[in-house]
C-alpha cells in the first residue's frame, strides 16, 4: 500500500485537485486498491470548507468530481501515516516543516519535483488560472507515479496495468 498526502496553503485549490487527478490515474490504472491518497493544509484559513469553485469546475471538464470533500489541515501524526508528502510549492515545505518539526524520512516533497521542470506549482487562489495549475498538477501527477511505480513494480499488476 502506497500512501500520499498531498499539501498546499489552504487545501481547496491544489491539492484536493492533485489529490482527485491521482486517484483518477489510479482508477484508470487498476491500482486504486494499491493506494491511499489524501490532501491537507498547512494553514487553518479554509479548514471545513468546499474545494474552490473554479478548482471545481477544472476538474469536472476531465470528468474528475470531488463531492464530500472538505478542508483539513496538516498534523504532526500525518508525517508517519504517509509514505509520501507532497507539497504544491517551497513555502508548503516551509510551513509543513513548522508543524512537522523534521523529514528524517525523506518523504517530503515537491510535486513538480518529478518532472523535467520541477519548481513551484503556481497557486490559483492568487492567478486565476485554473488551466495552467491543472496542467502542472497532472504532469506532476504522471511523474510521480511513473517513479513509485518504477520503486513499487511488485504491486500486483501495477507494472502491467500502468505501462
Amino acid at each position: 500500500m502506497i500512501r500520499v498526502l498531498f499539501v498546499c496553503h489552504g487545501n481547496i485549490c491544489r491539492s484536493p485537485m492533485a489529490e482527485f487527478i491521482l486517484k483518477d490515474m489510479v482508477k484508470k490504472g487498476g491500482i486504486s486498491g494499491d493506494f491511499i491518497i489524501a490532501s491537507c493544509a498547512t494553514s487553518r484559513e479554509e479548514i471545513g470548507n468546499a474545494v474552490h469553485h473554479g478548482a471545481r469546475k477544472k476538474l469536472k471538464e476531465h470528468g474528475i468530481f470531488v463531492d464530500g470533500k472538505r478542508a483539513v489541515q496538516l498534523t504532526k501524526e500525518d508525517y508517519n501515516k504517509y509514505d509520501y508528502l507532497l507539497a504544491m510549492d517551497s513555502r508548503n515545505i516551509s510551513n509543513m516543516m513548522r508543524i512537522l518539526g523534521k523529514d528524517s524520512g525523506k518523504k517530503i516533497y515537491r510535486l513538480l519535483d518529478f518532472t523535467a521542470r520541477p519548481g513551484d506549482i503556481a497557486d490559483p487562489w492568487y492567478t486565476g488560472n485554473f488551466d495552467e495549475t491543472y496542467r502542472d498538477i497532472r504532469e506532476g501527477c504522471e511523474g510521480f507515479l511513473k517513479q513509485v511505480l518504477s520503486i513499487h513494480g511488485n504491486m500486483p499488476g501495477s507494472a502491467n496495468k500502468m505501462q
